[in-house]
């Protein structure tokens, strides 16, 4: 048998061992799951950020764990168990993929130019898959947006919108566009806070959501870019702290002046 096979088959095992034997993993449900996949998740993000492959490794681990549980409850429940979710997730990924395995009608492999292309198709796909009877009246219209989880960090969300848009056809052509669009939106913001417009924050939120497009455009993801820079300033910042103690001095107590010389020197260390 396939080793691949093997494992996963092993773990399914435990999984149902667990589910039946240990009081903590018996009580647990797709509620009490859901706040522990967002920290595994995000732990996964920082082994990645942090290019600790070692790391990586063991929170995939933790997230196909995961998975499997919220599988196992689903079985329980009678709704689904790990044989519809793999079956279901396969016959997406050939579906969505017609360039590869050919469309689902004609069978014939569609020609794409590029990865663009490939995304425009996967959200044109994705559209006409939820989309509805139209002889009902109060039948909701299927919008590209709709996949966009209300829950998401707003920096990701709005990648993730700007993303989908731009699968349809509905974004800038350039990146000199979206510049001037943030020399704009800056423009509004400082004419808001001059003015003590209650409008301050809306217009942050433009000047926000335009940098994520044009981070999108020079092909940076925003969100590791500033995650990023939050782990510079801490490091940067505890360097203060520390080097500032040798010397005898108390953070709060030191000049804006004396404050700045440590963190030149933690700029160079």
């Amino acid at each position: 048998m396939d080793p691949r096979a093997t494992a996963f088959l092993r773990l399914l095992d435990i999984m149902d061992t667990l589910r039946a034997e240990c009081p903590w993993d018996k009580k647990q449900t797709l509620e009490t799951l859901r706040p522990l996949t967002i920290e595994e998740t995000y732990e996964l993000g920082d082994a990645i950020l942090n290019d600790d492959l070692t790391e990586v490794k063991k929170e995939l681990g933790d997230l196909i764990l995961h998975m499997v549980f919220y599988a196992k409850i689903g079985q329980e429940k009678g709704a689904f168990d790990i044989t519809d979710v793999l079956n279901g997730i396969c016959e997406k990924l050939i579906r969505r993929h017609p360039h590869i395995y050919g469309d689902p009608v004609s069978g014939q492999v569609v020609k794409v130019k590029d990865d663009e292309e490939v995304k425009a198709n996967w959200e044109k796909i994705k559209l006409a898959e939820r989309s509805v009877d139209p002889s009902g009246p109060s039948a909701p219209s299927p919008s590209v947006l709709d996949g966009v989880p209300r829950g998401l960090p707003s920096l990701v969300k709005a990648i993730r919108v700007q993303d989908k848009a731009r699968g349809v056809g509905f974004d800038w052509d350039h990146r000199d566009q979206v510049w001037a669009k943030v020399q704009e939106e800056l423009g509004e913001l400082k004419h808001e806070v001059d003015a003590g417009s209650p409008k301050q924050t809306e217009e942050l939120g433009d000047v926000l959501f335009s940098l994520v497009n044009y981070a999108r455009f020079l092909g940076i993801d925003p969100d590791e870019a500033l995650e990023r820079t939050n782990r510079k300033f801490i490091q940067r910042f505890q360097f203060l702290e520390r080097e500032s103690a040798k010397d005898g001095k108390v953070m709060g107590e030191m000049s804006l002046a004396e404050m700045d010389g440590y963190w030149e020197r933690a700029k160079k260390a």
